[in-house]
């Protein structure tokens, strides 16, 4: 198995190396990204539940499982865009997370 925050980097960089963008635009471009990858999840739902009466169901679950993934990689890019430490940023919140909810 891969180390995915090792994917996440080789990700970030390709990016870099493919963009000429003044800095800091990077970090703004990649978190305006979340915002279409998320509407990708919210057009497979519609599409799976077939809500949309002129395309009828368009999409399947698994179609939804796959933009979720790309909204995930999406936010570990942006992240990674924001720090270099963005594998212990991200463990060290879900650390919070979990000790938050096991307070109930």
């Amino acid at each position: 198995m891969t180390d995915t925050w090792a994917t996440i980097t080789r990700l970030h960089t390709w990016l870099n190396g493919h963009q000429d963008l003044p800095p800091g635009q990077d970090v703004l471009l990649r978190v305006l990204k979340l915002s279409e990858e998320v509407g990708e999840v919210a057009e497979a739902v519609i599409g799976a539940t077939g809500q949309n009466p002129r395309k009828g169901t368009s999409h399947t679950w698994g179609d939804v499982e796959a933009e979720l993934c790309d909204v995930i990689i999406t936010a570990m890019v942006a992240l990674r865009t924001l720090t270099p430490d963005a594998a212990e940023v991200f463990a060290g919140h879900v650390r919070r997370v979990a000790e938050r909810s096991s307070t109930d």
